[in-house]
């Protein structure tokens, strides 16, 4: 689980993926808190594996996920979540199921409710990336809410820097053939608002995806892909 100054929500989170995934072990990736993000945690029993300082979501999630392979092994199913879905990570449990019966190597929730404040420049981007890279039509690219295999999730490290982590993984996911599911449930998360810090944050957010997509870009400006629809 992903968190920065998550403090307000990061208990009640806690607390629902305990009762969707009673025998896991979970860990938290925080990336540089200033508030009680880890106490909370670490009063839970859960192990923190902190990056020190800000050093974005991915290099945060890097040194966690390396943390829970170490503990798991690859032949475990992994699921990664943010820190601010509240009550709603009760239902991330089919997301792991669908990696654990072997339907997916890569499950994605989409949100059936989507709740932002954007204008969805940056989803409609990473949607056409993931298009463009791999002829694949997703809804949700960019959810961080996912199920992996130990294999799968092994090949995705070092993730991509910030923002850039869940787009990266699913296009070198798809790349390399394996079974990429999008499920829909039922989850909410904290927005940002149409203000001067929700609009940075998008930004931010649109420039690592960029970054992800020119790293990854076809060679020849000739798509020749067909399009296919990853099943949901």
């Amino acid at each position: 689980m992903t968190a920065r100054d998550e403090a307000e929500r990061i208990g009640t989170t806690l607390d629902a993926l305990a009762a969707a995934f009673p025998k896991a072990t979970v860990l938290l990736a925080d990336d540089g808190s200033r508030d009680a993000t880890a106490a909370l945690a670490a009063a839970r029993r859960v192990e923190t594996v902190a990056s020190g300082r800000r050093r974005g979501k991915g290099q945060a999630a890097s040194l966690a996920c390396a943390r829970a392979i170490e503990l798991g092994g690859e032949r475990s199913t992994y699921v990664l979540c943010d820190a601010d879905l509240g009550a709603s990570a009760a239902f991330l449990a089919p997301l792991g199921d669908l990696v654990a019966s072997g339907v997916a190597d890569l499950a994605i929730a989409a949100f059936e409710r989507p709740l932002g404040g954007g204008f969805g420049v940056a989803l409609g981007f990473a949607r056409w990336a993931v298009r463009r890279t791999t002829g694949v039509v997703l809804a949700a690219p960019i959810s961080g809410q996912r199920a992996l295999t130990g294999e799968a999730l092994a090949a995705a490290l070092p993730f991509a820097g910030g923002f850039g982590l869940e787009l990266a993984m699913t296009i070198d996911a798809l790349r390399r053939q394996a079974r990429v599911v999008e499920l829909r449930l039922p989850l909410e998360h904290r927005w940002t608002g149409r203000n001067l810090i929700g609009f940075w944050h998008r930004a931010r957010q649109l420039g690592d995806l960029v970054v992800v997509y020119r790293r990854r870009r076809p060679a020849s400006s000739g798509s020749g892909r067909q399009r296919r629809r990853a099943p949901s």
